[in-house]
């Protein structure tokens, strides 16, 4: 089976090819202006020639998709419909959905929802507490991101544990620009911590992750800024940028190292805010078999991994400080040997999950 995926951001967009689950091709179209126009070129580029389906990543899939979906124009106008709840991600997914259809006429379409995975959060995680008329009137909940990339991880992370995945509690934690926790249970999600959007949970490289909401009644009424400035701040001037002036956590740590107080104390922050999340979802979960680190700062970032781990023995979560410091691009235990909870890294591949999921729609 021969399948395109098509993953489209507001600045970028990643693609691959894949024969029978093997990647054969692949890119990236970076400094995006135009999405569409970058999808065209891609299509232009690649080898498209006998595709059996395109699968595309779609950010919000509201209450209504829970699966891979085949997409025509109903789901099509239902997407555009949950714009107001990704209005940066679904409009550029819609416009290479829309190129991909009109290039690729009689090729099966997929959308893979970045939400899907969550959807088995239970109400009592998946709600807040405020009005449920209010809630249900405008669609508010815990929805939840990064789905295609914890459920990619935790069934590699079962796979390198040799467990069956319906056995295993698992904490993935992508730490990227974006990032979120999740609680995996028996390979399903129980709760994650970005919410109705990626703006909730995780310190982030811009984002400020949990804050509380009197923060912006306070910087309205008190500093005089509008909401949308409050929402520019809270979403592209927070996290480590706006704690010490770099959103990218190889420039902290390099500052860090080279005794900087402003890098020292964004670290410190954005450790703890990850090592609060285990704690909770530890207790939430009753057991844990293994954490899972991933994405770029959780695949490469050493120091956040011990950091963001350190005090927990008591839990029986450890680093083996060798297998840590080791540098790898391979998936990998770095707790010590015998350890109760095994501490993991495992490269993420939303593309080829992407591409797993479609392959498995079309053979429904």
């Amino acid at each position: 089976m021969k399948i395109l995926v098509l993953n489209v951001g507001s600045a970028s967009v990643k693609w691959g090819l894949y024969l029978d689950g093997r990647s054969v091709d692949g890119g990236l179209v970076d400094r995006v202006t135009d999405p569409a126009q970058a999808v065209r070129e891609v299509l232009f580029s690649a080898d498209v020639s006998g595709l059996d389906a395109v699968g595309h990543r779609v950010v919000h899939g509201g209450l209504r998709f829970s699966t891979p979906t085949l997409i025509d124009d109903e789901v099509l106008e239902a997407v555009t419909r949950l714009i107001p709840l990704a209005p940066l991600h679904n409009p550029v997914n819609l416009a290479g959905i829309r190129i991909a259809r009109e290039m690729l006429p009689g090729v099966p379409q997929a959308a893979v929802f970045d939400t899907a995975f969550h959807r088995t959060i239970p109400p009592a995680q998946a709600m807040y507490a405020i009005d449920v008329e209010v809630a249900q009137e405008n669609g508010i909940a815990r929805y939840g991101f990064h789905g295609t990339s914890h459920a990619y991880v935790s069934h590699r992370t079962a796979k390198l544990l040799g467990r069956d995945p319906a056995e295993l509690n698992v904490i993935t934690l992508h730490l990227g620009n974006g990032a979120s926790a999740c609680a995996v249970r028996g390979g399903r999600s129980t709760t994650t911590s970005m919410g109705l959007s990626p703006l909730e949970g995780l310190v982030m490289g811009s984002r400020s992750g949990n804050i509380d909401p009197a923060v912006v009644f306070h910087l309205h009424r008190v500093a005089g800024m509008s909401f949308d400035a409050i929402d520019d701040l809270l979403n592209k001037r927070s996290g480590l940028r706006g704690l010490c002036g770099d959103g990218d956590m190889r420039e902290v740590l390099r500052r860090r190292a080279d005794g900087d107080a402003a890098a020292t104390l964004a670290f410190d922050v954005y450790c703890e805010r990850v090592k609060g999340y285990v704690g909770a979802y530890y207790a939430l979960l009753g057991r844990v078999d293994a954490i899972t680190f991933t994405a770029g700062v959780g695949e490469n970032a050493a120091p956040v991994r011990e950091a963001s781990l350190s005090g927990l023995g008591a839990l029986g979560i450890s680093v083996d400080p060798a297998r840590n410091d080791a540098a790898s691009r391979e998936e990998r235990l770095i707790s010590p040997d015998g350890a109760p909870v095994a501490v993991c890294v495992v490269p993420t591949d939303e593309e080829l999950e992407i591409a797993t999921q479609t392959a498995e729609l079309l053979a429904r």
